[in-house]
């Protein structure tokens, strides 16, 4: 069903609006929105015309007046109805109950006189006796042979039930476009011109008169509108009148999209001079009484909002320049000051009116038009991704589409966190279902929340030091807390305000340990923790112990010097000695170490660190050993063209024991790598992670089997359970779930904003939740089943009209047309998927357009086959064909 218009009747039945549809089929209908089946539920359909599209039948444009009890609708040309539509009541029984549910009751009156082309329409509130005409439309008609448009108004007489002409107004100057009614000031119109807006006085539909002209004409840098008095003889000039009548003929059926209107230099603006278009437009929805508001937008990307005021000396306007962008329709003015806008062939926005200015909060995205799209299994993981040209100059993009993973919204906050650095969830306990406490880090401030139904600050009762950031925190053992910051370590007993459990006191119990130089990184295990400094650059392992009760002492027991800065550390979650499960290593354990239950759980502590050489490093963390390197990966990253690529220093790091153990490395260049070791079939993890082994592994060496470009900033890694098989949250300039129990990297984009920090939350309310940090707001969701569709945008400039994909390279063939360079005007141009970035390019010659691509394979040589057109004169000949077709061959 195609739709030509739709519009909200607020008509209310049992308690919901309905919307009306009109469409080609020859019927207008009537629904509403089941919020429990998810869809809209038909409930009436008007018989209008019989389906087709002739152009003198209903079903080209639709009008609802501001009561909701009319409705309008025009033919292309000549052919115009009103329809009255309303409901009948209940029918009850003797014992109250229904028998016959309320109807949709319906007249419709028509009239074919129009004689004319209908550009637009709405209903007008005047001053005609309802018992004599009513309702009013008032219609902008092209008359068969004019060159010009005008305002003719149109009611439904009483006497007769007919529709009847009542007058006509023809205003000197541009071509008039579209009317609307103001709201609040009855009577009153605008009738949109190319170049300017016309406020007429429609308060008696027998004498029309223009009161106010507002103009639009500005130079292309985009003046300020101006407004003038005006009245029924408004003096235009007859250039104007004369360019107006020239526009008409050379622009057809697209009118609305010229954007080359005549330019006049005139004596007062001797600038480039362009009559701007009102592409949009929307009234203010909860308006002052006696104020309303309109705001449009031109066909420059201006967007303005005029105030109409009412007073003794008459209607005034004030008009105001909030904002510039791209041109959108259609535009809608929301709840708050929320205001969506679509661009056609791209991306729509929303945008905030504040403080008299438009200022962009979220993006809409619009992957319609696809012109050519391509298939691929982009790392043959058996997840495919698509790959589409989507949009027209200038707005022409390249989106990947792929599976994603769809989340439910359960909480926002006030955006009251700015310069959040950290954010984690703690438990008192390693046995407890839920967290009890969350931590927030600010550049020069650290505060710790309660986990509940409300967010309460228990920041003095944890005893965490508030006035610094807090690089890293985390459960040493039940009960006790530590946080490390840049100048030390602090061990912390929470009191029994922070939680039940907590220490019986009127303050928390604390232990601090301060090294000599800055900590730059650190991380908090099962009865260890491990902080790096930068200056010298120096690994401290510390360990706690119990002096007496509710004592403790937080003690070093190891201290190295490194050759390279450490830029993070990561200890796994869980104390691996102590698995007795075989579940975290793909196998039986027991059996793989014999029959001896001590070797079974004779597993080294380690830690992984990331360095700045760069590398990937595994340390072991036993209290009665020397420092020892346990396994080690180098990083070293080439681009598609085989260059290196810069940035490559760990950001994150973290240990994964799922069927195969394995190590990933978040970059900050925005990669994400997996290292895995080659070990043997008796052993899960390398030789040297044994207590048993003491000299150096010969598979001590990880190797780099996985590379993925997760985005362009850096790549956090969060799991989502305290577990060193749990899927992990990838956290770039967008969000993924990867699966740790997949081979190679798997992962699903997260349907959700961009966020700078996620961690776990678990809850009586929420035990499955995730708290992300996006626009300075906690956002609380959860994911839910279900599969949605999410799409990573690449502009690329001009139209994409065609994409291939080249498995060898693992990059896209893309051509593009209407380039608006000096020295082509189409090309073919090869892009990184991962990151959209142009990596060589071929362009056609002046005139020449490329029309068709196709990779073939000649011999053992792969080529691309492109197909071009050219023409320096007429570009069809009289068969339909081209002038002149040409083709190249690349080689791949």
């Amino acid at each position: 069903m195609l739709v030509s218009w739709i519009g909200a009747l607020n008509t209310s039945i049992e308690g919901k609006e309905i919307l009306v549809l009109l469409s080609d089929s020859g019927k207008l209908s009537l629904l509403y929105f089941c919020c429990q089946m998810h869809r809209f539920i038909p409930i009436g359909n008007i018989e209008l015309s019989k389906p087709g599209n002739m152009r003198d039948q209903l079903g080209r444009i639709l009008a609802i007046d501001h009561d909701s009890a009319w409705v309008a609708i025009s033919a292309y040309e000549d052919a115009f109805a009103v329809v009255r539509v309303g409901r009948t009541q209940h029918v009850y029984g003797p014992n109250k109950e229904i028998v016959e549910k309320a109807k949709i009751v319906h007249a419709v009156y028509k009239t074919s006189d129009i004689r004319g082309t209908v550009w637009s329409m709405c209903f007008m509130r005047t001053r005609c006796s309802m018992d004599e005409y009513y309702p009013v439309v008032a219609m902008i008609i092209n008359r068969k042979g004019s060159d010009a448009n005008d305002l003719s108004m149109y009611a439904l007489a009483a006497n007769d039930g007919g529709i009847q002409y009542l007058s006509g107004y023809s205003e000197p100057g541009p071509l008039a476009l579209e009317i609307a009614e103001i709201p609040q000031l009855d009577g009153f119109g605008l009738l949109f011109r190319a170049g300017d807006i016309l406020i007429v006085d429609l308060r008696d539909p027998k004498d029309i008169c223009c009161t106010i002209r507002i103009s639009m004409t500005g130079s292309l840098v985009g003046e300020q509108i101006s407004v003038e008095d005006s009245c029924r003889g408004l003096d235009v000039d007859d250039d104007v009148a004369a360019c107006a009548l020239l526009e008409l003929r050379d622009s057809g059926n697209n009118i609305m999209m010229d954007d080359s209107y005549m330019a006049i230099d005139g004596a007062d603006n001797p600038g480039s001079m362009k009559s701007r278009v009102i592409c949009s437009w929307s009234w203010e929805p909860d308006a002052v009484r006696g104020q309303p508001r309109l705001i449009f937008c031109l066909d420059d990307g201006e967007f303005h909002i005029l105030e109409f005021n009412w007073d003794t000396e008459g209607l005034k306007v004030l008009p105001e320049r909030v904002h510039r962008g791209l041109p959108c329709k259609p535009l809608l003015w929301m709840d708050r000051g929320m205001i969506a806008g679509f661009v056609e062939m791209g991306d729509g926005m929303i945008l905030h009116l504040e403080h008299g200015r438009l200022v962009h909060r979220s993006t809409v995205q619009n992957v319609g038009p696809i012109l050519d799209l391509a298939i691929a299994d982009y790392h043959g993981e058996k997840q495919d991704q698509l790959f589409s040209c989507c949009g027209m100059c200038p707005e022409g993009s390249l989106r990947v589409i792929r599976n994603g993973v769809n989340v439910e919204k359960l909480l926002r906050t006030e955006p009251i966190y700015q310069g959040v650095t950290g954010l984690w969830t703690l438990r008192m306990k390693k046995t407890d279902t839920y967290h009890s406490f969350l931590v927030l880090a600010f550049v020069e401030e650290t505060r710790i929340l309660s986990v509940g139904l409300s967010f309460k600050d228990i920041s003095d009762a944890v005893g965490f030091q508030t006035e610094v950031c807090t690089l890293a925190c985390g459960l040493i053992a039940d009960g006790l807390l530590v946080q490390i910051h840049s100048k030390g370590v602090k061990l912390c007993l929470p009191t029994s305000y922070a939680h039940p459990e907590g220490a019986t006191l009127t303050s928390p119990v604390c232990v601090d340990w301060y090294p000599d130089v800055t900590i730059s990184v650190g991380a908090v295990g099962h009865d260890v923790v491990a902080v790096a400094t930068s200056n010298p650059c120096c690994l401290y392992i510390l360990r706690v112990r119990p002096l007496s009760s509710l004592q403790y002492e937080l003690y070093e027991t190891q201290h190295v010097q490194l050759q390279y800065e450490v830029s993070c550390i990561s200890i796994p979650e869980e104390d691996l000695r102590l698995r007795t499960s075989s579940s975290a290593f793909g196998g039986d354990f027991r059996k793989r170490k014999g029959n001896n239950s001590a070797a079974e759980v004779d597993v080294r502590m380690f830690a992984v660190i990331g360095t700045h050489k760069p590398s990937v490093e595994v340390i072991s963390l036993e209290p009665d050993e020397a420092f020892r390197l346990l396994s080690i990966g180098s990083i070293s990253v080439n681009n598609a063209l085989g260059a290196p690529v810069s940035g490559c220093i760990p950001e994150n790091v973290r240990f994964v024991a799922s069927e195969r153990f394995y190590i990933l490395a978040g970059l900050r260049n925005g990669m994400l790598l997996r290292f895995e070791s080659g070990t043997s079939k008796d052993q899960y993890l390398p030789g040297s992670f044994y207590k048993e082994s003491f000299a150096p592994s010969l598979n001590a060496l990880l190797q780099l089997v996985a590379i993925r470009h997760i985005g362009i900033t850096p790549v956090g890694l969060v799991p989502l359970h305290d577990s060193a098989n749990s899927d992990i949250i990838v956290l770039s300039d967008r969000s993924w779930l990867l699966y740790a129990s997949r081979h190679s990297l798997a992962y699903s984009s997260i349907s959700f904003l961009p966020a700078s920090h996620v961690t776990p939350v678990s809850s009586v309310d929420c035990p499955s939740g995730l708290l992300f940090v996006a626009e300075n707001c906690l956002h609380l969701v959860e994911m839910v089943h279900g599969k949605r569709l999410n799409a990573q945008k690449f502009s690329v400039g001009g139209t994409p009209r065609k994409v291939l994909y080249h498995s060898d390279s693992r990059t896209l063939l893309v051509m593009r047309t209407g380039l608006t360079g000096a020295s082509c005007s189409s090309d073919i141009v090869q892009i990184d998927p991962n990151n959209g970035i142009l990596l060589s390019r071929f362009k056609c010659e002046l005139g020449e357009t490329a029309k068709c691509i196709q990779i073939a394979k000649i011999g053992s040589e792969q080529v691309l086959i492109v197909g071009t057109s050219k023409s320096t004169d007429r570009p069809m000949m009289p068969n339909g064909e081209a002038e002149r077709l040409t083709s190249h061959l690349f080689l791949l």
